[in-house]
């Protein structure tokens, strides 16, 4: 099934030719501005709101031209639900001079690549998929923003994803999305958030490459921001629902320190913003889900104020970083072991009878590579 795009209010002549805080230089869009294209729809059953879960799995960095078999390592997990955190297809590609090339109409063919995997329809048969992009499947290599074809992909997203005309995300910029789900007492909220449409330019680097500066610097400018004011008023409202456990799903690291890729510590304001809101609005049982990398970690960040917030770092599903898979290590203050390194996908163990959490990696072939057991009572505020 096909939704045809309408056509955006833009200037058939707008230059597509502009320069990106760190993506390089996205060469010309010679497709137009997106009117007219079609997506596949890439449908998979509802999650059911009244069940209790019990495994919920999760990754991202999927480059839809390479190898599928990871995919029937998720499903034989069984798992819930599968949470796709971002770079669910890789849509921007590098020109013959190395420049970035960017298109509405180079995102809706990469979706159309994902949707002919079988593997991947395999595990979308009996398996509720939610999703949320990085920058990828946004369009460009860690564009925010300043992308001038976000509306466009936005439209391609929500298509390619099945959201029905009535889907709140229709009616609003970005792709932020939340649902909680089981019976009380064993109420489970997935919150998915957009970090791309509305995040302000990251401070280059004034030393490429160096060690924890790698392309990015720290910044306190009280003006940049992560999620944009609506997200934020959106995101303050979801965490005073009732829930015992709230997965958050953000596409790039929240805890992680240590190196100058995209992460919530370039902007701290914007992190300890994010913190603070869970303190104050009594948000228990947060747990935070990321991708990114093309590694896999696990992080500790006993900074916050509510109580220590664990964080899942699950990259990549098919495409890990050579220099990862070779052994290569970066510093980790707030990690838990290692970092893993090759093809990952995370998943989510519910003991709701014991009162804990599974919080695991696990490889391509479905075996346990990294894993920590928490107690729910340890992820609630204490009271005085």
């Amino acid at each position: 099934m096909t939704k045809r795009i309408n056509k955006v209010a833009q200037a058939a002549g707008i230059v597509a030719a502009m320069c990106f805080s760190a993506g390089g230089l996205a060469a010309e869009d010679s497709e137009g501005t997106g009117a007219n294209l079609t997506v596949p729809e890439m449908t998979s059953p509802p999650l059911d709101p009244n069940a209790p879960l019990s495994r919920v799995a999760f990754g991202s960095c999927f480059n839809q031209n390479k190898e599928q078999e990871i995919w029937r390592a998720v499903r034989a997990a069984e798992p819930d639900a599968f949470l796709f955190m971002g770079d669910n297809m890789y849509a921007d590609k590098f020109s013959e001079a190395g420049e970035r090339l960017t298109s509405p109409a180079l995102i809706a063919e990469a979706y159309g690549e994902l949707a002919r995997s079988e593997p991947f329809a395999e595990l979308r048969r009996d398996t509720p998929v939610l999703a949320t992009w990085d920058d990828h499947d946004y369009g460009l290599n860690d564009a925010g923003a300043d992308y001038i074809y976000k509306k466009q992909s936005e439209r391609l997203f929500l298509d390619a994803w099945g959201a029905t005309q009535s889907d709140p995300r229709r009616g609003r910029d970005g792709v932020y999305t939340s649902g909680v789900y089981g019976p009380e007492g064993r109420r489970v909220q997935i919150i998915l958030l957009d970090t791309r449409y509305f995040r302000s330019p990251f401070k280059p680097t004034d030393e490429p490459k160096a060690p924890g500066k790698e392309i990015y610097l720290p910044d306190d400018d009280p003006q940049k921001t992560i999620l944009g004011k609506a997200q934020w008023a959106w995101l303050e409202t979801e965490l005073k629902k009732p829930a015992d456990v709230r997965l958050i799903v953000s596409s790039y690291q929240v805890a992680a320190e240590g190196h100058g890729y995209e992460r919530w510590g370039l902007l701290p304001l914007e992190r300890r913003r994010l913190y603070d809101l869970i303190f104050t609005t009594g948000a228990n049982g947060v747990v935070i889900l990321s991708g990114d990398r093309h590694l896999g970690a696990i992080y500790r960040d006993e900074t916050a104020p509510a109580y220590p917030l664990y964080e899942v770092t699950s990259s990549s599903l098919n495409a890990p970083s050579w220099s990862w898979a070779q052994g290569e290590r970066e510093p980790g203050p707030k990690r838990i072991a290692d970092t893993y390194g090759d093809v990952n996908f995370g998943l989510i163990q519910f003991d709701w009878e014991a009162d804990a959490l599974g919080l695991e990696l696990r490889g391509g072939d479905g075996a346990l590579q990294r894993g920590v057991m928490v107690r729910l009572s340890d992820l609630r505020a204490s009271v005085n």
